[in-house]
């Protein structure tokens, strides 16, 4: 039997309008003024890739005749003596960041799922949540504070069992892995929501048949809660594939120095650097382009990946 919702509509003209899309009518008006956003400030710009394949003088305008330069741009780009050691910074941080911010979380949300005080487990979740919502302009300050070697707290705790202060900030050695540590700060918390929300749909029978068979809490997570939530696990996974090329510009940005650019420059600090602060144009360009192309493809795949194996879809 059909729904009356799907069944077309007699009107007054004689024209069959379909009711469902009449009913929907609305929310597509509402999505207008985002889509007319995005056309304007994601589409439109895209106008100027073209700078990547030319040698672009401001003062002549975007359609100015500027001079087209082929692949100059981009043989100079990867001509350049620190690209590679830029790509493996970028390559290095971000599969951390993806591999902490999967493990991180997922060992979090077990622990907490286990607490059964309401008050200390809603409390703790607020707690961790907090540095989500804050910029890496306000968290990039607290960290310089913190981490500081003369009078930070990380570095004032460690001198109590005689270690010397560290540069966390300042040290090629040390840089990445704070990178990765601060960025984990920041966004387990919102991680953790997401593998708690997977736990709670764990059907409880489960755990009951578990404890008749005998098995603690421990057997419990392990062949009852983490197969429970394997769907989920494996979904953001393949999804942060996406990601690989983009190790975090807000951060790294307000974190690093010239003395860390030998292991923690990345791709977006390098285009900022040649763009703004060199007038490099065209190379600019030409690297945001190429790092585009491969972005889109890893996140296309990711999609493709995602549907093929767990029947994951947008639209």
């Amino acid at each position: 039997m059909e729904l009356a919702t799907e069944k077309p509509v007699e009107t007054g003209g004689g024209k069959k309008i379909n009711y469902r899309k009449k009913r929907e009518l609305p929310l597509h008006l509402m999505l207008l003024p985002g889509l007319i956003l995005i056309v304007i400030f994601a589409y439109i710009p895209m106008v100027g890739v073209s700078i990547a394949f030319q040698n672009f003088i401001p003062l002549k305008g975007l359609f100015g005749g500027q001079k087209w330069t082929g692949l100059d741009n981009i043989q100079y780009v990867f001509a350049m003596p620190n690209i590679w050691n830029v790509v493996w910074n970028t390559i290095f941080i971000a599969v951390m960041k993806i591999v902490a911010n999967l493990l991180v979380p997922i060992t979090f949300a077990l622990l907490l799922n286990e607490v059964r005080n309401m008050l200390f487990k809603r409390t703790t979740q607020t707690i961790i949540y907090f540095p989500y919502f804050l910029s890496w302009i306000i968290l990039g300050g607290i960290m310089i504070d913190i981490l500081s070697p003369s009078d930070g707290i990380v570095n004032s705790f460690l001198g109590l069992f005689g270690v010397d202060p560290i540069y966390f900030l300042g040290e090629n050695s040390w840089f990445p892995f704070t990178m990765v540590a601060s960025d984990v700060w920041k966004t387990f918390g919102f991680n953790t929501v997401i593998y708690l929300a997977a736990i709670t749909s764990i059907d409880p029978s489960l755990y009951e048949a578990a404890a008749v068979d005998g098995a603690g809490r421990w057997k419990q997570t392990w062949h009852v809660t983490l197969p429970g939530m394997h769907m989920i696990i494996i979904l953001l996974m393949v999804l942060s594939l996406g990601s690989v090329l983009d190790a975090g510009f807000d951060q790294i940005f307000n974190l690093y120095s010239p003395q860390v650019y030998e292991s923690g420059d990345i791709i977006d600090t390098m285009v900022y650097r040649m763009g703004l602060l060199q007038a490099q144009y065209g190379p600019s360009t030409a690297v945001g382009l190429l790092k585009s192309l491969v972005s889109f493809v890893l996140i296309a795949t990711s999609y493709l990946i995602a549907y093929r194996l767990f029947k994951y879809r947008l639209f």
